[in-house]
């Protein structure tokens, strides 16, 4: 709560002029990645052996590339690639992207076979083959200018909360937690009658959120978010759209739903009625045969690719000071289920029997418990802990079945006994050996972060979020963040 206050009592950063060109730069990105697409399946079709005929394009170059790049840019646009709300975050983007280059791709492939026209097959491959990839990662590398701005405090748009202050609190905590969305809470209209200026996080209240026309009256913002307990009406929310057509205020509808992927919600109008439709949890899915498969076939892959890696690990455990190679702590896994869980050890001989008495000493709670210089770990197992080392044998036990290769933390039995209704979620899937939790902070995030994430992996699992956080986790092992 009190980071949330100093925040809001900074003084807010004017909105930043530099969002209104977003569109006109990607647009631009987008023209220079398709030329140099283009470029490269000429000289590819010309030079490359893997073509039958290799031939001369020079002739028809001229027609083909103008004509190519005009229609590609004119069906991106057509997809909605520049709006202004794809910019930053979610898949859309992509998505919208991906298919504007198949359209166009099939749009130039129809209009030549109707005009009769001999377009270079090679030529035709190579363009939206290569096009299609420059392009993603053109967007990309604008998502990743455009975050670390708003990381730095650029690029941001002033936000008006509308609801109750609970509500309120609540949204504005995750807008504070995912700061690349680049919104900075400015103030909140609660219902009359709610005590204080400021909501309990220390957002300034600006009035009352029953009252149309105080909320559209409401200066110096760029976004309005309306969330539960606003107390408002469908005639209400039309006048409040009407008064902000004429002043580029985006409207933003935030209903009471927390830590749910976008592919798990549905929007269906019916009769005018826009109905949320919310997708049940996924945790079932997640132990299937596809994922056991993946599991068996990776961890069998990742043992022999670091077998080297395993073997000298284990030597400079033995050699340091001579005791067992391996520590072996009874965790729990899947619906409860206990397992030895393996890893190189990284602690002095009797590390367990410190346990109380250092949580005594650091008044650290048993749930998660974790020490940034923890005296118990020897000389070899601070290198093994940064890398990540120390947890290769777990390979093993995904192996065996006990974990998977993605998925929560495994916990002690201790830390289990004190889990309340929502946190045992996290045992109706295998343990992980990475998750969320290791791609966005590790032992940095507090006990809540870290439950909150192993929450949603298990809620919204799917087999394209565990390879996105598998490619994440090798860039956070070699980064070592919050390893310790």
């Amino acid at each position: 709560m009190t980071i949330l206050s100093e925040r809001i009592a900074r003084p807010t950063a004017a909105p930043s002029r530099a969002l209104q060109y977003l569109p006109a730069t990607a647009f631009a990105v987008d023209a220079v990645l398709m030329a140099v697409s283009c470029l490269v399946a000429v000289l590819g079709r010309k030079y490359l052996d893997i073509f039958e005929a290799p031939g001369d394009l020079s002739a028809n170059v001229g027609v083909m590339v103008p004509f190519v790049i005009v229609g590609w840019l004119a069906t991106t646009s057509a997809f909605g690639s520049y709006a202004a709300d794809v910019f930053g975050a979610g898949t859309d983007e992509y998505k919208r992207i991906l298919n504007a280059s198949v359209f166009a791709a099939g749009v130039v492939g129809v209009t030549c076979y109707l005009f009769s026209y001999q377009l270079s097959r090679g030529f035709f491959l190579l363009t939206f083959a290569v096009g299609s990839a420059l392009l993603i990662l053109g967007r990309l590398a604008i998502r990743r200018a455009v975050q670390s701005a708003r990381l730095r405090g650029g690029l941001l748009q002033r936000v008006v909360i509308v609801g109750g202050p609970g509500h309120v609190d609540e949204i504005a905590a995750v807008l504070r937690r995912e700061r690349h969305l680049g919104y900075q809470v400015t103030g909140a209209f609660v219902p009359a009658g709610s005590p204080g200026h400021h909501t309990p996080s220390g957002i300034p209240v600006l009035g009352d959120a029953s009252d149309p026309a105080a909320v559209s009256a409401a200066e110096d913002l760029d976004v309005l978010f309306f969330t539960g307990g606003s107390s408002r009406n469908a005639r209400d929310l039309r006048r409040i759209l009407w008064e902000l057509e004429q002043r580029s205020v985006q409207l933003v509808m935030a209903p009471s739903i927390t830590d749910m992927a976008s592919d798990r919600v549905k929007i269906r109008p019916v009769g005018g009625l826009p109905l949320v439709h919310l997708e049940a949890p996924r945790w079932a899915q997640a132990s299937r045969w596809a994922k056991r498969t993946f599991d068996l076939v990776g961890s069998s892959l990742l043992i022999v690719l670091f077998s080297p890696l395993i073997l000298l690990a284990a030597l400079r455990v033995k050699l340091h000071d001579g005791g067992a190679v391996f520590f072996r702590q009874t965790r729990v896994g899947k619906d409860g289920e206990r397992f030895a869980c393996l890893k190189f050890r990284t602690m002095v001989v009797d590390a367990e029997a410190m346990v109380a008495e250092l949580q005594q000493e650091q008044g650290v709670d048993a749930l998660l418990f974790k020490l940034k210089d923890d005296p118990r770990i020897t000389r070899p197992g601070k290198w093994l802990r940064r890398y990540s080392v120390d947890e290769l044998p777990q390979l093993f036990n995904v192996f065996l079945g006990h974990m998977s290769l993605v998925g929560p933390r495994p916990q002690v039995p201790r830390e289990v006994e004190l889990y309340d209704d929502a946190m045992s979620r996290r045992l109706r899937v295998r343990p992980g050996m990475t998750g969320l939790w290791q791609v966005s902070g590790r032992n940095d995030l507090s006990v809540e972060d870290s439950i909150r994430l192993d929450l949603y992996y298990v809620d919204n699992w799917s087999m394209l979020q565990d390879l996105n956080i598998l490619m994440k986790t090798i860039g956070a092992v070699f980064a070592s963040r919050g390893a310790y």
